[in-house]
C-alpha cells in the first residue's frame, strides 16, 4: 500500500518544515553571533553593511515593467537598493545602475529561503501571499510594501494575499475601501495605504506615444484569458477558438503565464489541436506591448490585462460570462460588487454561450461603436490616478518611509551612545 498525501496537505507540511527550518537557522545564527562577540572580547561592532536599506523582490521577469521606472527614479535620487529576482533572465540583471544592484536569488523555495532570512529596512514587492505560504516575514525586515501589477480589484488575489504587508501602494480609491473592509472583517491592524498610480501603465502609455503608427493589417482578435476554473479557456475550451477561426480574422491566443504551469495539460491539448498557422498564433512574449498594440479588439474575462488594453490603447473589449467563482479569492469576503464586474458592462460587450456562434457579428459591432470611449475615460479616472506620476509618487513614499525608519533607529541608538560618555565623566570626577 502506497502512502498518499494530497497536494493541500503536502503544501501545509512543507510550509511547517520551512518555518521550523527558518526558526532553527535564525536561532543558530543568534547563538553564533553571541559566541563570536564573546570570543572577540566584547569589542565586535555590528556592521552597517549587513542590513540593506531597500530590497525589491520580483518573483518573475514579467514584473520588470512595474519596477523599471521605480528603479530609474531611485537611481536618479541616489537611493541605494538591491533588486532580488527569481528569474535568471530578468531584464533587471542586465541593467547598470550606480545605486541599484541586481541579484538572481534562485527560484521557488530556494528564493523564498533567502527572503525569509533577509536583513533590510524595507522590502517592496508585487508578490502576494506574504506570511501565508513559503514566503515568511523575516525578523530582520522592518517594513513590507506591496505594489499591485494590475489595475483591477485588490481583492482578486488568492485568499489572504496582502493581509500581512505593512503598506500597499494603490491606483484607485475603491481599492483602499476594499482593503479597509477586509481589515475590519478579519480584525487586522490598518495598513499604510497610499494611492500612487500605476507605473507599468505609465510606461506603456509613454511607449505607445513614441511608437510609429501601425501599418495596414488584417483585423486582429486577441484572446487573452486569466487562469483558473472561472477563466475563458477552462469554461469554453476549444469552442471559443473554433468560433474565432470561423470569423476569418487573424487570431492571437495569449494564455496567462500561470496557465502554462497550473493548467499545462489543458494548454498542451489546445495547442496541439490548434497549432500555429497563418491565421492563428500562440503568443508567450514576456513583454506584451507589441501584441496589444497590433490587436484591434480583445476578448478576455476578469484578467487585469483587459484594462491595460482598454485604458492604455483605448480599444474595444469583449468580456466573457464565465460565472465567476469568488470562493478562492479575498473578494469572497465582501458583499459589494467588484469594481471589475461593475465596469466591464460599461466599457465592453458581454460574450455568452448564446452569442458564441455569432461572435463575428459581436466583434464587428464592438469595432464600430464610438460611445464606449466615454465609459473608458470614466474607468481610467477611477483605476489609474495620477497618470504619468506613478514612479515619482512610489519613490516619494519609499524615501519618506526609509527616512522615518532611520529616524526611529537613531532615536533608539541615542541613549546607548550617551551612556559611555556619561560613565567617562563619572570616572573623571572620581579621579
Amino acid at each position: 500500500m502506497r502512502l498518499y498525501i494530497d497536494p493541500g496537505t503536502g503544501s501545509m507540511l512543507f510550509t511547517i518544515v520551512v518555518g521550523l527550518l527558518g526558526t532553527a537557522i535564525f536561532a543558530f545564527r543568534k547563538v553564533f553571533m553571541k559566541l563570536r562577540f564573546y570570543f572577540s572580547g566584547g569589542k565586535q561592532k555590528k556592521s552597517a553593511e549587513e542590513r540593506l536599506p531597500l530590497a525589491i523582490f520580483s518573483d518573475s521577469k514579467r514584473y520588470w515593467n512595474v519596477f523599471e521606472s521605480i528603479c530609474d527614479e531611485l537611481e536618479r535620487r541616489g537611493i541605494d537598493a538591491v533588486y532580488l529576482t527569481e528569474s535568471e533572465d530578468d531584464p533587471a540583471l542586465k541593467t547598470s545602475y550606480e545605486h541599484i544592484r541586481s541579484e538572481f536569488i534562485g527560484s521557488n523555495n530556494k528564493g523564498f529561503a533567502k527572503l525569509n532570512m533577509l536583513k533590510a529596512d524595507m522590502v517592496l514587492s508585487t508578490t502576494p501571499g506574504l506570511d501565508v505560504y513559503q514566503w515568511k516575514r523575516s525578523r530582520d525586515v522592518k517594513w513590507y510594501v506591496h505594489i499591485p501589477h494590475a489595475s483591477s480589484d485588490i481583492t482578486l488575489y488568492r485568499m489572504f494575499g496582502i493581509d500581512y504587508y505593512d503598506a500597499v501602494l494603490l491606483s484607485g480609491e475603491y481599492q483602499k475601501e476594499q482593503i479597509r473592509d477586509l481589515e475590519a472583517l478579519r480584525s487586522l491592524p490598518e495598513k499604510d495605504l497610499r494611492i500612487v498610480g500605476l507605473t507599468y501603465m505609465d510606461a506603456m502609455k509613454a511607449r505607445l506615444d513614441r511608437a510609429e503608427p501601425l501599418a495596414a493589417h488584417e483585423t486582429t482578435v486577441l484572446l487573452a484569458p486569466s487562469w483558473g476554473k472561472s477563466a475563458i479557456l477552462s469554461r469554453y475550451g476549444a469552442r471559443i477558438i473554433e468560433a474565432l477561426l470561423k470569423t476569418g480574422y487573424h487570431v492571437i491566443v495569449r494564455p496567462h503565464p500561470q496557465s502554462f504551469t497550473s493548467e499545462k495539460e489543458m494548454i498542451d491539448a489546445l495547442m496541439q489541436q490548434f497549432p500555429d498557422s497563418e491565421q492563428l498564433e500562440w503568443n508567450r512574449d514576456n513583454d506584451n506591448f507589441e501584441v496589444l498594440r497590433r490587436s484591434d479588439i480583445m476578448i478576455s474575462d476578469f484578467s487585469g490585462v483587459i484594462f491595460d488594453f482598454s485604458l492604455v490603447f483605448d480599444k474595444p473589449i469583449i468580456y466573457a460570462d464565465t460565472s465567476f467563482d469568488k470562493s478562492p479569492y479575498d473578494a469572497c469576503w465582501l458583499e459589494k460588487e467588484l469594481w471589475t464586474f461593475s465596469t466591464l458592462p460599461k466599457i465592453g460587450e458581454q460574450l455568452t454561450e448564446e452569442k458564441l456562434d455569432g461572435i463575428k457579428d459581436l466583434i464587428d459591432r464592438c469595432l464600430s461603436e464610438p460611445e464606449r470611449k466615454e465609459a473608458r475615460d470614466a474607468a481610467r479616472e477611477q483605476t489609474w490616478q495620477f497618470p504619468g506620476e506613478g514612479a515619482k509618487r512610489t519613490v516619494d513614499y519609499l524615501e519618506e518611509k526609509l527616512n522615518e525608519i532611520r529616524a526611529k533607529e537613531a532615536e533608539k541608538q541615542a541613549p546607548k551612545a550617551k551612556e559611555p560618555a556619561k560613565r567617562k565623566k563619572e570616572k573623571e570626577k572620581k579621579n
